[in-house]
């Protein structure tokens, strides 16, 4: 009992005290100040004999050769996979993500990932691979050696791997060629979008920035706050925005329980409340053991030995106990009731579910 007791004290994670003054610029984002993710199809060289030999990936350096001008009569005479059957090549996709307000000649870095049956990409570099936007447009150019942060070591019929070797970066392996589009200010109005999408959390921000600049701000929806620059303000919106962001706020977190069944972790936000009910939860466990048998047939029979599969089931179930809940106005006193049954984690989020489900718990449940 002690230990299902510190089991479930520490994975049902509560935060009871009010939430916390916060920047403005840590929950919003600027209308317009967003980053625009890349893509790139190219090809990794230099492998260790950890590449692919598959057809598509020989068609693709092929090909490749043939673009650079590398052009012989064999090429032309033979299939792609009889030219080249090479173990040192790869084909990845080649991922980044440029800034709303990188500049040309800027550097990001990418993410290289193998689509082929290649083994590693450890010791790869990444061949000139153009990076485009949504609409088509190459905005920067990808080309470098491979950090893979891992490590795959094959000998005979074993092996160590330590990390995905799949998968590898270039840090500042991107070249920024063209410029992605920003646009902070429309008809004189700048826009703030809250994270976290709330009716009060946007009229508190409102409130704060009218508190420090009169008649800047107004929250138009739960997700947006709209500053207007007064005519009489002398500042850029650039200095605007960011001496907004720095002013604080406290934001109206909603009653929510977010629940992971994959790890058994259960977070509780501030406002949950119980209502009063009564819990019962017991445990039904169902084991099946399959043992092997080897039937022996007698001598001069005829028969032939088989190996007979012999199934046992076992069940047992817990006596499950009735235990009224009062009525709770804290995460606390909520964690406090939870782990006074002495159940597990798992039980736990089992009763989160049945207590929603009859209106017992007064909360938001997210089941990830």
């Amino acid at each position: 009992m002690y230990r299902l007791l510190i089991a479930a004290a520490a994975t049902l994670v509560v935060t009871s005290q009010a939430s916390a003054q916060v920047r403005i610029k840590d929950i919003t984002d600027v209308a317009g100040a967003r980053g625009n993710q890349l893509f790139g199809f190219g090809l990794v060289v230099g492998l260790d004999g950890t590449g692919s030999r598959s057809t598509f990936t020989q068609q693709i350096a092929v090909d490749m050769l043939q673009r650079m001008g590398t052009t012989t009569q064999i090429f032309s005479q033979l299939p792609a996979e009889s030219v080249l059957r090479s173990t040192s090549i790869s084909a990845v996709m080649v991922t980044a993500e440029i800034g709303p307000f990188a500049r040309k000649g800027g550097k990001v870095d990418v993410t290289v990932s193998a689509i082929d049956d290649a083994r590693s990409l450890q010791g790869g570099t990444l061949i000139f691979t153009p990076l485009r936007g949504a609409d088509g447009n190459v905005y920067a150019l990808a080309q470098g050696p491979l950090s893979i942060g891992g490590f795959s070591v094959t000998v005979g019929g074993g092996g160590v791997q330590k990390n995905h070797v799949n998968v590898g970066r270039i840090p500042g392996g991107g070249l920024i060629e063209k410029e992605a589009p920003g646009e902070l200010v429309r008809d004189g109005k700048a826009t703030l979008l809250l994270k976290d999408p709330d009716f009060n959390t946007s009229r508190l921000i409102a409130k704060t920035i009218n508190e420090r600049y009169p008649g800047v701000a107004s929250a138009s929806d739960p997700g947006a706050v709209v500053l207007c620059q007064p005519t009489d303000l002398t500042k850029s919106a650039t200095q605007l925005i960011a001496e907004v962001g720095l002013l604080e706020v406290r934001p109206d977190i909603p009653a929510r329980i977010v629940i992971n069944e994959r790890t058994g972790t259960i977070v509780a936000g501030e406002h949950v409340a119980l209502s009063p009910t009564a819990v019962a939860h017991g445990n039904l466990y169902i084991g099946v053991s399959i043992n092997p048998l080897v039937s022996q047939p007698a001598p001069f029979s005829g028969g032939v030995t088989a190996v007979v599969p012999r199934v046992q089931v076992a069940s047992s179930e817990q006596q499950a106990r009735l235990v009224p809940l009062p009525k709770s106005t804290t995460v606390s006193d909520v964690a406090r009731t939870m782990n006074a049954l002495g159940v597990t984690p798992r039980d736990l989020i089992a009763i989160f579910q049945a207590m929603k489900k009859a209106g017992a718990l007064h909360a938001e449940l997210i089941i990830e």
